[in-house]
């Protein structure tokens, strides 16, 4: 079978381009691999194999269709939608510059708008709820041990998922002043203070599984039965497990019906921003390019709000009750007003 055009620059863009040329992490580069593997699947449905898929064959048009496809047959959101498309775009930018006689084309592609996100409330756990989660695993077997030094990092440090999956031993300094480097998006790493109660989780869950071992550096730090890294999907069922026990066991304390990884995440923020914790702090503890990207914790803080404007309170209410109802029998009043 002769190479197309398209499985020619595809495959330049995912091996060099991105990787060489504009230094992407390679979380985005399989985010953009699994972008076109679903393209490339739409247009097989529509009839086009991959075999005869040429930049010839891919118009607005065919883009538009797999992003309604992916909204109507695979019920994603705006925001997967998004993705997708920016996945998209970033290859008809590159092919701009490879395959000029395309241009036109290719500007009709990168004018395809993305759809507004529908914001939605901010979901975090309150620090009962985070205690009462944690207090699920059981530390009488390997798992559960597992289990708890896995969920503790990923609140205390608000890692993100992948960033958490891709840690290993190396990673961790466990000194006077223990830290963790977590490398972030963009390639970018992050060194994040640990605190005692999390090194002495740490500790001897490393030395269990022999990682304190210098020839073990290397090995992801949380692992499967088999030994390999986790998954986040395999991480997202660790938690939702022991989300459902804390439910059972929450009694006044309020348990969200939904919770992802991200929402250690969130909480973690939240909480350092309760405490008092500068912005521009939580952000280099987050590893956000911005303070702006921050604010979004502070915006959604309801209980900050409340205290502001109590602070601020100015009473305009009459403190004088009004006379009807110091009135025993209103209707006697009303007639006599």
């Amino acid at each position: 079978m002769k190479p197309t055009n398209f499985s020619k620059y595809l495959t330049g863009f995912l091996t060099g381009y991105l990787a060489h040329e504009r230094g992407t992490s390679k979380n985005t580069i399989s985010a953009y691999r699994d972008t076109f593997v679903l393209f490339i699947g739409y247009m097989e449905a529509q009839g086009i194999s991959v075999s005869r898929l040429t930049l010839e064959t891919i118009n607005q048009i065919a883009v538009v269709g797999f992003l309604d496809w992916l909204q109507v047959e695979r019920k994603n959101g705006n925001a997967t939608r998004n993705a997708r498309l920016a996945a998209i775009h970033a290859f008809f930018h590159y092919m701009q510059y490879q395959h000029p006689e395309h241009l036109y084309e290719c500007q009709k592609i990168l004018s395809i708008p993305m759809k507004r996100k529908a914001i939605v409330p901010m979901n975090y756990l309150t620090i009962d709820a985070i205690k009462i989660l944690l207090q699920q695993p059981d530390t009488r077997t390997v798992r559960g041990r597992r289990d708890l030094a896995l969920l503790s990092l990923m609140y205390d440090t608000g890692a993100r998922v992948q960033e958490i999956i891709d840690l290993t031993p190396s990673s961790l300094r466990l000194d006077k002043l223990s830290t963790i480097r977590i490398a972030g998006k963009g390639n970018k790493t992050r060194i994040v203070p640990m605190l005692e109660e999390q090194v002495r989780l740490l500790k001897p869950y490393l030395e269990e599984h022999d990682l304190v071992q210098t020839h073990n550096n290397a090995k992801p730090l949380f692992f499967n039965s088999r030994a390999e890294k986790l998954t986040r999907a395999g991480v997202n069922y660790i938690l939702l497990k022991y989300a459902d026990m804390a439910r059972k066991t929450t009694g006044e304390v309020h348990f969200p019906e939904k919770i992802s990884c991200h929402t250690l995440r969130h909480s973690k923020a939240m909480h350092l921003l309760q405490a008092g914790v500068n912005l521009v702090y939580i952000r280099d503890i987050l590893g956000h390019v911005s303070v702006q990207t921050t604010e979004v914790y502070a915006r959604a803080d309801s209980r900050a709000k409340r205290e502001a404007i109590e602070r601020a309170y100015t009473s305009v209410v009459p403190e004088k009750e009004p006379v009807w109802l110091s009135n025993e029998n209103l209707l006697d009043w009303l007639k006599r007003f």
